[in-house]
């Protein structure tokens, strides 16, 4: 079975994959996460020790009873908050710069006018300002990794376009020898780039007339309007997952974009339950089929997609240099369901090969929790409230209270992760590049001149 299942995925999703690997878009796409890697691994740290240790329900700051001897434990975040609006914050303006300034490269174009061309033209789309008391204010929503499908957009608009039309001689300002070369390169691209923003800032206005808040707000609602009517029940949890998951792969972030749709659904459930549970305890809750119970519980270890799963199969199986160095880096933040280092270095985002089992995985581990409370009563449901730090195995354990088949269930849940992503981190393998850990900076560094680079250089 095992066999014949790597067969089909080396004939058919390997060189499918590859190749798809090879377009210059999905390239510069996935080298753009790629550079935003360090960024994201340290804000991921920053966030790890914030809510593990300065946070009242963190899993480190109960274990050893911090808010007992520290009780302003939690004015200790304030030192540490400020991190995520230098980096997770605005990933998306990152990702326009990186987008279009690896598609100039592929084109062999001014690359440093294109990429800041690329954030002019995400900001041009972006959502308006509001007017306050004389004051303007800029909605930062869009800026971090909700904004990122419409960042991928501009800067690959972008990246595609203005490096053609510097080429066009008759849209070139010729400076004399004596300029400074970097002064003549801004004006050879001057007339390019006031036709690419006047055309954006068109298209930004065309939008408005139909969606007053812009396109990232179209997006936005034409996800979550066709979800609103889900009830608390197995399917639209099952759903919301799926829904999740497959915005994550395109870039969009899935839990944050439906974390309001989730709320309206789930919230007064879980608050039902709450009050339950200070009264009566674990056993019995009214509600055992919300989003907190089912996929927070099972099916989040390591974060969207069961992704410590991932990390444990790259430890296990994995031939390439650069997963395993990722999965070394991405371990402990992993353990803590933070797992913005493996969907932006590794990436798992747009990554053909990654795609089934961060789907997936999820939800076969949705259903296990449903049967292990619901249908066969093995164990409460684990209602209880948690940080959503703690660490995934053991938070069907202290979901129930303590119940010790919990602990063996969260486990099981994880086992069944690693077995779902262990084909694919194989089949990974053979997308390997005998030359990718040594000549990957190389080629970064030298802008990847030539247009092969692009589909060699794995993420």
């Amino acid at each position: 079975m095992m066999n014949s299942f790597n067969t089909f995925m080396e004939k058919h999703i390997v060189p499918f994959a590859t190749k798809l690997n090879e377009q210059r878009h999905i390239a510069a796409i996935r080298d753009a996460f790629m550079y935003t890697f360090p960024i994201t691994m340290a804000a991921s740290i920053v966030i790890l020790i914030n809510n593990l240790v300065f946070s009242k329900q963190g899993f480190i700051a109960q274990i050893l009873f911090l808010p007992k001897f520290f009780p302003h434990l939690e004015d200790a975040q304030r030192l540490l908050n400020s991190v995520t609006n230098g980096t997770m914050n605005i990933l998306s303006i990152f990702i326009a710069y990186l987008v279009a300034r690896n598609l100039a490269k592929y084109f062999k174009a001014d690359d440093m006018l294109v990429g800041l061309t690329g954030i002019a033209v995400f900001m041009i789309m972006y959502t308006p300002s509001i007017m306050k008391g004389g004051v303007t204010y800029l909605p930062t929503t869009y800026l971090g990794a909700q904004g990122l499908f419409v960042a991928m957009l501009c800067g690959g608009l972008v990246g595609e376009f203005l490096p053609k039309l510097t080429r066009i001689k008759k849209l070139q300002i010729k400076m004399p020898d004596m300029v400074p070369p970097a002064v003549a390169r801004s004006f050879n691209g001057l007339i390019p780039i006031v036709f690419v923003i006047m055309a954006a800032s068109i298209l930004n206005f065309l939008i408005q007339l139909v969606a007053p808040q812009g396109i990232n707000d179209v997006i936005y609602k034409s996800i979550q309007t066709p979800l609103t009517h889900i009830g608390v029940n197995i399917y639209g949890v099952i759903i919301i997952a799926i829904v999740q998951n497959l915005l994550w792969l395109v870039g969009i972030h899935g839990p944050n974009t439906l974390n309001a749709l989730r709320s309206i659904i789930f919230t007064e459930a879980d608050m039902s339950n709450q009050t339950y549970i200070n009264l009566h305890g674990v056993v019995g809750v009214p509600h055992r089929v919300t989003w907190g119970i089912l996929n927070d519980v099972f099916a989040n270890m390591g974060g969207s997609g069961m992704t410590l799963g991932l990390i444990i199969a790259i430890f296990l199986v994995s031939r390439r240099k650069d997963y395993r160095a990722i999965a070394k880096l991405a371990f402990v933040p992993g353990l803590f369901n933070i797992n913005e280092p493996l969907m932006f270095g590794l990436p798992i985002v747009l990554n053909p090969i990654m795609a089934i089992p961060f789907v997936l995985t999820p939800v076969v581990n949705i259903l296990v929790g449903y049967f292990v409370t619901v249908v066969f009563n093995w164990i409460p449901s684990p209602a209880i409230s948690m940080s959503w730090t703690t660490p995934g195995p053991l938070m069907p354990f202290i979901g129930t209270g303590g119940n010790l088949l919990g602990l063996v269930i969260g486990f099981v849940c994880l086992a069944i992760s690693v077995a779902m992503y262990f084909p694919f981190v194989l089949a990974a393998n053979k997308m390997a590049v005998p030359d990718d850990d040594e000549n990957k900076e190389e080629k970064i560094e030298k802008g990847a001149e030539d247009e092969d680079i692009n589909g060699t250089v794995e993420a």
